[in-house]
């Protein structure tokens, strides 16, 4: 290894340091169970690492037989000999470096499929509240630059460790054999190699730092302005200019940062060869000398010369092996935090599906509040120095209703009366705080989560989409749909026309959250995707709110194919999409003040009544 590549491996580890955080020998017992299935492949790779670390210094002592071989003038066939063992070991070594690499690739990548896939499995039965709170870029950066962080300290840092400390002790022990005081000045010269490499790593690790911040945050910027509604709402009311000049202004200081650093590791590993020359220079000098006093053979000289480059990287990455540790505990550290946040919604070991038959939807003396942030969240993750102390705070108070196997019930009220919140309650994707939610007389919390998910389809507001094509959206509700099936629904979602008409069909990509589409198409085609499913329970919160006539017209008439026979519960802001419901309950304050069917709560001229009359500015009449 030449003196230049060790300068660059020095430098390489003094720039990879990272905060330091306690860790305790828990986490190390949870490392340890994440490498038991590795294990067998673990210990052939670090015997792989140690027979490399003797290949490593055999070749210098080799040579160094060589030169003697040629200065003493000895037999031919020796000094073949000898070079022959040296192509041997260099092969060996070159052979011995892709088994490893091999087994560190499958190691490393191993340990990442296990990583990923137990923190995805695990994001995915985190609760509602956790997506709400939690930054995406920050999840997904644990599941990406973490997980790799956590990998590298089984295929790198342990097996460089191992393969360092034996490397190391064998060279110093056969330069000692050489001679002592060539061994103990090449000691002498290490700070002059390791301290400039940790001072100018630590610079050079806070400005890389500095030009991550700012490409993180364009990234940030492009990734908000560069979305569909993030990209409406710069050209209504962005400013341009403004926008571009402070972009400009980041990308010209990670410029100058790329220059600066460019040349801070060009002086650097200048100087550090240098070094490293002269140290050559003074073995070669003071080894030439016991040479020619006849104290030191020649060819000693020369594998003292070849151990020394043999000698600074393993104690360069030696001194860096506690950063390299820390660093790598502290990744594992950020995807146990993840892990550690419990689910609040798991199955019961005993849960039983939901039976087939209609289905009525109970619930009975039900209040609830969300859960506070430190239930469902983590300050990292929320970039903030401390989570929200508030949370929990009652919004639901005793609400009871029937909806009987094909009934639809409606429920109106102010916005923040409850109405969304008994919408997400009723599929699980919250649990009551007091009370109980039964489907078809069963208790939602004794119910297996798939049951639930088969029996009740919801539509949202939104009409979310995902960033695929038409067919592969529908098939998200049922993958074994035919495309017979698909055409069905698409028809009875009042939207097949439309599909039929675009050049690749089933196969048009919608864009990011189906921006493509109108937004009475998107919810067309989501009312569609619900009738794929073939639910026995319809929950549709506010699915008109946000469109013009003639969309909610193709809309309703999706969503009478959609309610017909079903058991239906309705979060209506359009009263007048409910008049036919069989029930309509009026909430505020979290509370069911009304109830009853639309002529009778009229009628009453109550809350209902003052709602209908806001919306329609005409007096009351049943």
């Amino acid at each position: 290894m030449s003196m230049e590549v060790t300068a660059w491996m020095s430098l390489h580890h003094a720039m990879n340091q990272r905060d330091q955080r306690p860790f305790s020998k828990k986490t190390l017992k949870r490392i340890f169970r994440f490498a038991r299935p590795h294990r067998g492949l673990l210990a052939w790779f670090l015997a792989g690492s140690v027979l490399s670390a003797v290949l490593t210094v055999a070749a210098p002592v080799l040579a160094g037989r060589v030169v003697d071989g040629i200065v003493d003038k000895r037999p031919a066939d020796l000094i073949i000999g000898l070079a022959v063992a040296i192509g041997v070991i260099a092969v060996a070594e070159a052979g011995l470096g892709l088994v490893t690499r091999y087994l560190s690739a499958r190691i490393g990548e191993g340990l990442i499929v296990d990583l990923r896939t137990s923190v995805f499995d695990h994001v995915q039965r985190m609760p509602v509240a956790f997506f709400t709170r939690t930054r995406t870029g920050a999840l997904v950066s644990r599941l990406n630059n973490d997980v790799v962080g956590a990998q590298q300290a089984f295929s790198d840092t342990l097996s460089g460790i191992v393969a360092n400390t034996v490397t190391l002790l064998l060279t110093l022990a056969v330069m000692l054999t050489f001679s002592w005081q060539i061994t103990l000045l090449a000691l002498v010269l290490l700070p002059i190699f390791v301290l400039p490499a940790r001072r100018m790593g630590t610079r050079l690790a806070r400005l890389e730092r500095e030009a991550a911040d700012h490409n993180a945050a364009m990234s940030t910027r492009m990734t908000e302005k560069f979305s569909a509604p993030g990209a409406t709402l710069v050209k209504l009311y962005g400013r341009p200019a403004e926008e571009s000049a402070e972009f400009a202004a980041r990308a010209r200081r990670v410029r100058d940062i790329g220059i600066r650093t460019a040349m801070l590791q060009w002086i650097f590993i200048t100087a550090l060869t240098l070094v490293g020359s002269l140290a050559l220079a003074l073995v070669y000098g003071l080894g030439g000398f016991y040479a020619v006093r006849g104290q030191l053979d020649a060819g000693a000289v020369v594998a003292l010369a070849l151990l020394l480059s043999r000698l600074y990287a393993p104690l360069t990455s030696l001194a860096s092996a506690r950063v390299e540790i820390m660093s790598a505990l502290v990744s594992f550290d950020r995807v146990f935090e993840i892990l550690d946040l419990k689910p609040m919604i798991v199955d019961k070991p005993d849960a039983r599906p939901l039976p087939d038959g209609p289905v009525a939807v109970e619930v009975t003396d039900v209040t609830f509040g969300y859960p506070a942030a430190d239930e469902v969240s983590l300050a990292s993750l929320e970039d903030v120095a401390k989570l929200d102390s508030r949370g929990g705070e009652t919004v639901l108070h005793e609400v009871s209703f029937r909806a009987e196997p094909g009934q639809l019930v409606a429920l109106v009220g102010s916005s923040g009366a409850g109405k969304s919140t008994i919408a997400q309650l009723l599929p699980r994707l919250y649990d009551v705080g007091e009370g109980a939610i039964r489907l078809a007389g069963q208790d939602v919390r004794d119910l297996t989560a798939d049951s639930i998910r088969d029996a009740l389809g919801v539509v949202t507001q939104d009409g979310h989409l995902l960033h695929d094509t038409i067919r592969n959206n529908l098939l998200f509700a049922r993958p074994d749909a035919t495309e017979d099936e698909l055409w069905d629904a698409l028809r009875r979602g009042r939207i097949a026309d439309l599909i039929a008409s675009l050049p690749d069909g089933l196969d048009t990509m919608v864009g990011e959250r189906g921006y493509r589409l109108s937004g009475g198409e998107r919810q067309r085609l989501t009312i569609a995707r619900l009738l794929l499913a073939r639910p026995r329970v319809v929950i549709l919160d506010e699915a008109t709110a946000h469109l013009d006539s003639t969309s909610e017209a193709a809309v309703q008439a999706a969503l009478g194919e959609a309610l017909a026979g079903r058991t239906s519960v309705v979060i209506a802001h359009r009263l007048s999409t409910i008049r036919n419901a069989d029930q309509i309950l009026v909430l505020e304050g979290g509370r069911i003040v009304e109830r009853g069917k639309h002529p009778d709560l009229l009628a009453a001229n109550g809350r209902y009544a003052e709602l209908y009359r806001t919306q329609f500015d005409q007096p009351v009449a049943a």
